[in-house]
């Protein structure tokens, strides 16, 4: 079963895709796949192989504004808050010189993403 939060991610995915022809730059958004249950062994291999807690879920790495990236936790509503490891996550990736937000909604992402793009490059 698909949850409100995915749905939520895909409707950013959509519109990113509907919308490279006035942000060309969205062609680079991809989704970290870091959520799902896996069995013990699958989870080790790929903890193994770098797959790391809290890591925010979509990443567009494109320089604006002064920012490296931008990377988007996503939360399937307002009651919804960040784990402690996405926390921290959150606040290295800002600390790194990059811009990492939690939102709640697709058009609060699409409108954060939309943002992020119209800044100025440097």
């Amino acid at each position: 079963m698909q949850t409100k939060e995915l749905d939520e991610q895909q409707t950013v995915a959509e519109w990113a895709e509907w919308s490279t022809g006035k942000y060309p730059e969205l062609k680079l958004l991809y989704h970290i796949t870091n959520e799902g249950k896996r069995s013990l062994a699958n989870g080790a291999a790929l903890k193994r192989a770098g797959l790391k807690k809290g890591v925010p879920d979509l990443c567009l790495p494109c320089a604006k504004g002064g920012y490296h990236a931008l990377y988007i936790e996503m939360k399937k509503d307002k009651k919804c808050k960040p784990t402690k490891d996405q926390k921290e996550w959150l606040a290295n990736l800002n600390a790194a010189g990059n811009l990492a937000v939690v939102c709640h909604s697709a058009d609060e992402a699409i409108e954060t993403l939309k943002r992020y793009l119209n800044l100025k490059e440097g």
